[in-house]
């Protein structure tokens, strides 16, 4: 199945609200994205992604449609050449290896983009299907923090994946 990443812009609201706020993802993600999903919420995640120069925020669009989301986040201080990794796709793409296709050309970008030597992400170890792409696209397994995370009134192990340039 062919996609773009691109920016996110105004005209994908619906999709975003649509796609993204399907329980079978909010259960990976954090609080914050799982409560976008008003039109002012939504509008104002698609600004915060398109402002300033600490982030590479895109839209998997699939068939002209925002389907998901991928992109990387700078991190600051001492961390300051890493950057986060974040993704979801939309349920009816799932299992078609678009998010497997997705992350090289995200982290590529981010490397070419950005004075980083690192890019992580942090699935909980419930998100075995994240687990697996993150696998496919380089990443190692480099850490794994117990009770780290707090969501839906349980306490989650966070996996730390790791690619180094």
């Amino acid at each position: 199945m062919d996609f773009i990443l691109r920016p996110w812009c105004f005209d994908d609201v619906d999709s975003l609200i649509k796609y993204g706020s399907n329980p079978h993802i909010n259960q990976f993600m954090s609080d914050g994205f799982s409560n976008l999903f008003t039109n002012e919420k939504a509008k104002a995640f698609i600004e915060f992604a398109n402002s300033g120069n600490n982030k590479l925020y895109r839209t998997i669009d699939i068939n002209g449609e925002a389907s998901g989301g991928i992109g990387v986040m700078l991190q600051t201080d001492i961390y300051r050449k890493n950057a986060e990794l974040g993704y979801w796709l939309a349920e009816p793409y799932w299992g078609n290896g678009i998010i497997s296709r997705a992350i090289p050309m995200i982290v590529e970008k981010a490397f070419q983009t950005f004075d980083i030597n690192r890019v992580y992400a942090t699935p909980f170890t419930t998100n075995t299907a994240s687990q697996r792409v993150l696998e496919k696209a380089g990443f190692t397994l480099e850490a794994k923090h117990n009770k780290k995370v707090f969501k839906n009134g349980e306490y989650l192990d966070e996996l730390v994946y790791v690619i180094i340039r």
